[in-house]
């Protein structure tokens, strides 16, 4: 039987980019286009309202905090003084909204996009039929310097999403949604991504060559997929996994899952063996393994990912479960 999560907050539009910084949990809500900090108690507070809707998170060494603008194409620093100043132009380079965002150590920063519009494709069509060839466009993740200046692109990838780095700091490991996997980029001292190499597949090879056949078979595959992934039946189903938000396990080596198509959080290992699972109670978008104990599993749930539509709901929620 699955572990399930209780709610800790409610009323939210899109929860994501969960972190973990002195002490207290913070989020963005890509409904709202809000940064908040909660300390577990009460109310969630209010940090900062971001021109073109706050995305991905991260601090740079000094603790100035830096924020995506999904739709302002760029990334934003907040100076000492609360001040909202320009980080980095990405919009000579995105494809889409700008999306998830890792910074490390030394205050690099590796920022993703979608690629397209996805929301204006899924608000007329299943998601399955973006695999109709030639499929969805690939973009870049970026990597940024700390002073905001573009250092590299990766290779092109599905979707890149939410971003990890390794314990030695030798790799990325990357969520490429729409690819279903998990892709480990090796770097270079400076900090500069490679060549994409296998971490773990998140859908059977043969449904995925399915999906994508130019054929009758790729046809029937998507009009089949599109129907199982009504919510009645997706709740049933343990495949496929489309990772969304992503988190190391206490053990360094496995991975937590966001699966952005169901309501659960998978722990895999690399190659993709499942090794666990919590059940959400709705869709999950993002996940991370922090608390002051470290083992607290917090996932950020939706009922629809489209900000339009989750604006006016404010359904929202962050969830918990202690491992």
């Amino acid at each position: 039987m699955k572990r399930t999560t209780e709610v800790a907050l409610s009323g939210l539009g899109v929860p994501e980019s969960l972190r973990w910084h002195e002490g207290a949990l913070w989020f963005s809500d890509l409904a709202h286009g809000t940064v908040h900090r909660w300390d577990g108690t009460g109310e969630p507070e209010t940090i900062l309202d971001v021109p073109g809707r706050a995305g991905g998170l991260g601090w740079l060494p000094d603790g100035r905090l830096l924020v995506v603008s999904m739709d302002g194409g760029c990334v934003y620093r907040q100076e000492p003084d609360g001040a909202l100043v320009e980080h980095a132009d990405l919009r000579p380079i995105v494809g889409g909204p700008v999306n998830d965002m890792l910074v490390d150590p030394q205050g690099r920063a590796y920022v993703g996009n979608f690629g397209f519009d996805y929301h204006a494709f899924s608000r007329e069509h299943p998601n399955s039929m973006l695999y109709a060839p030639p499929g969805p466009p690939r973009t870049p993740i970026a990597c940024l310097a700390p002073d905001g200046s573009l250092l590299a692109l990766t290779e092109p990838l599905l979707f890149p999403n939410g971003t990890l780095l390794t314990a030695d700091g030798s790799a990325l490991v990357v969520a490429e949604t729409l690819a279903m996997r998990l892709t480990a980029l090796p770097r270079t001292p400076d900090g500069i991504p490679g060549k994409p190499q296998p971490w773990a597949p998140l859908i059977a090879p043969l449904l995925w060559r399915l999906l994508n056949h130019p054929g009758p078979a790729g046809r029937i595959t998507r009009k089949i997929s599109a129907l199982l992934d009504h919510p009645a039946i997706a709740k049933r189903s343990a495949s496929p996994i489309a990772p969304d938000g992503i988190a190391w396990d206490t053990d360094g080596e496995s991975i937590w899952v966001a699966n952005a198509l169901r309501g659960e959080c998978v722990r895999v290992a690399p190659g993709g063996r499942v090794l666990d699972r919590v059940a959400t109670s709705q869709n999950t978008l993002c996940c991370l393994l922090a608390g002051h104990d470290g083992r607290t599993l917090f996932a950020a749930t939706v009922p629809t990912d489209d900000p339009v539509r989750a604006a006016e709901l404010n359904s929202g929620r962050v969830e918990m479960v202690r491992l």
